[in-house]
This record gives structure tokens, sequence and C-alpha cells, in this order.
């Protein structure tokens, strides 16, 4: 039974993907990284003797700490961030509980460079409509979830890209984009290499909607409704990611949670015999 300062596998497994998701910070000494350079969803790696750098970024914020196994490195790590006010846990089992739990991992090559503020910057075609709507949720929920996302108009994605060192997406011939029938958010969950079962129902909606192929899924002409609404809705792309957010958060939980459940009206009415 964990202690009231750690968290279990299946309760955190619970959160990752979600908008109540705790901060994650991996811990592991280069070493132990090296021999596993994988994260966990969302986390970001820091030096365990330097913890005071991150107090003032994760005050007021839930934090999960880990290295390889949650001991010394994640107890310590953990005790640190507490005595500064930090509301911290420790992942029981740490790194290699979760890997062998079979959970979702991110692959680190993949992961583009940082700024100095620690996010990860990408930028697209302005005003999305699904795959620039889609893999921004991605990113945000499984990959950096301080991403920063750039909408400039198509022929500028390229100079752009380069002018701000940020990674180009759902452009033609640029970055993580379309490769036959498969769409961007295809290309996103491959180059990371996360395994979701759910995630792969939620691809498979995208891939619909984003290709005008709805019989790969019935859900896709729902999907496409709501975000050409959400597109008419919104003039500034920023705002409306902000509002597909909750779109895709919606839809992963249904995929994780409800997909077999259905509905019916009245939903408990006894009728007479």
């Amino acid at each position: 039974m964990p202690s009231p300062t750690e968290i279990t596998v299946p309760q955190l497994a619970r959160l990752v993907g979600t908008p109540d998701a705790p901060v994650l910070v991996d811990l592991r000494t280069p070493e132990d990284f090296a021999a596993d350079p994988q994260l966990i969803p969302g986390a970001v790696r820091h030096d365990a003797t330097a913890l005071d750098a991150l107090v003032s970024r994760l005050a007021g914020q839930r934090v999960v700490v880990y290295c390889q196994r949650g001991r010394k490195i994640s107890q310590g790590g953990a005790a640190i961030l507490r005595a500064e006010g930090v509301a911290c846990e420790v992942l029981e089992g740490g790194q290699l509980a979760w890997r062998d739990a079979g959970r979702p991992i991110v692959e680190a090559s993949a992961m583009p460079a940082r700024d100095a503020a620690g996010r990860t910057t990408w930028v697209t075609r302005h005003r999305p409509k699904v795959d620039r709507i889609a893999c921004p949720w991605l990113v945000r929920r499984f990959v950096d979830p301080d991403a920063r996302f750039l909408f400039v108009p198509p022929e500028d994605v390229a100079l752009v890209a380069e002018r701000f060192g940020a990674v180009p997406f759902d452009a033609e011939g640029l970055g993580l984009t379309h490769e036959g029938e498969r769409c961007s958010f295809d290309a996103f969950v491959a180059a990371f290499g996360i395994e979701d079962t759910a995630l792969d129902r939620v691809a498979a909606i995208v891939r619909a909607a984003d290709t005008n192929r709805h019989d790969l899924a019935p859900e896709a002409a729902g999907l496409l409704a709501v975000s050409l609404g959400l597109s008419r809705m919104h003039r500034d792309d920023v705002a409306q990611l902000d509002a597909g957010m909750v779109v895709y958060d919606a839809l992963y939980r249904w995929a994780r949670d409800a997909a077999d459940e259905g509905h019916d009206w009245p939903s408990a009415v006894t009728r007479p015999s």
C-alpha cells in the first residue's frame, strides 16, 4: 500500500492524458535515463540536485516526481519540494513500474528542443479545423503541457519555423504532416511512439473527419460538425484552440471510458406489461 505521499501507477494512469494530470518531473540519473530513454507522457526531465530552480514554476500545482525505482532520488526530491511548499508525490515503483505495467510512454528522442522558458514551440497554418486542433491537444496532453502553438499563413510556415525555432506540422511537405491515407494526428502518434487504445480510437475518428472518410468512424461527422462550428465562432486561432481542447478532452474520455455505452430515452422507465 502506498504511503500518503505516493501515487500508484493505476492512479496516475487515470490522470495522464486529461486536464487533471499533475506536473510530472523525471528525476532519473543520466545513466538510468540513457538505459531507458522514454518518458511518461507529459513529463519533463530535471536534475535532482537542482530542484530549487523549479520551486517558483511548480507553486500552486500538483506535482509527481519519479526516478528509476521510486526510491531515494524520488523520495528525497519530493521531500525537498514539499519543504518549499510544493504539493509533491512520488510515483510508486518509478519508471520501471510504469513501463512494466504497459502504460503509455513517449520516445524522448522525438522531443523537440525547449526554449528558455522550458516550452516546445510549434507552427502550422492559420484557420485550423480538425488536425490543427487535434495535434496541439495531443502535444499538450501527452508530450509538453506548456507547448506553444503559432498559427500563420500557409506560405509563412517554413519561414517562421526557421526564424523562431518552431516545429512545423500539418503543412504540405513540412514536419509532421499527412502521409498517404493517414493524417497529421497519425504522424504525431507514430513519431512519439505512444501506444494507447483510447488514443488509437481518437486517431481513427480524427483521420476520418480530417480526410472526409466518415465510413472509417461513425463519430467523424459529429467531430467535423463541431470543428467547423468552432472555426466560425472564433476569429482568433488561439481562442479556438483553447475551446477545442475541451472537445478533445471529452472525446478522449469517451474513447477511454464510455465507448461501449449507449443512450436512450426514457432510459429508466418501466413500461406496462
